[in-house]
């Protein structure tokens, strides 16, 4: 009980990330949810509220986009459906097109965007910056249009986006 609370105090953690570090440190494995049991009682455990203030920092803190935050919420062993909820939640109002633009005016805040974007490998390299981050690939690519001076270029990265197998598992 002392490194799990130890643990939370540190930072929120999900209910699937402290009892892998329980079950990593714990002698008996049936006092990792007993455990848990009293640190959900008592409140100190709560999957939603921890998916809910995850999201929101994410969201206004840094900036990133959708599925980043889905993905992340995952790693840390939130439940998918959960995360699904609190992330379409907090996302709901959100001008995705705005977000993708502040990001890159953050990103590249040194540069000048339609000089920086005119180079193809500045193009490719903001488009890949942009879905890492979260965005989806037809909202960077409307964006990334208003700066970018070879359309051409961005076209084909929309077709090799469509290709790709990993980001099919991603959407």
């Amino acid at each position: 009980m002392q490194y799990a609370l130890k643990c939370l105090g540190a930072r929120g953690h999900s209910t699937g990330e402290l009892r892998e570090k329980l079950r990593r440190r714990s002698e008996v494995a049936a006092d990792v949810d007993t455990v848990l049991g009293k640190l959900k009682e008592s409140g100190y455990l709560d999957d939603r509220r921890f998916a809910e203030t995850y999201t929101t920092s994410r969201l206004e803190n840094e900036g990133h986009g959708r599925m980043r935050v889905l993905r992340d919420l995952r790693q840390r062993r939130v439940g998918s459906t959960m995360a699904e909820q609190v992330v379409d939640g907090a996302y709901r109002d959100t001008d995705e097109t705005g977000m993708i633009q502040a990001f890159l005016e953050r990103k590249y805040r040194n540069k000048v965007l339609s000089k920086f974007l005119a180079d193809d490998k500045n193009l490719a390299a903001a488009f890949r910056r942009l879905r890492y981050a979260g965005f989806s690939a037809g909202n960077s690519i409307r964006v990334l249009k208003r700066h970018a001076k070879n359309e051409e270029a961005l076209d084909s990265l929309e077709s090799s986006e469509l290709i790709e197998p990993g980001d099919a598992q991603e959407e």
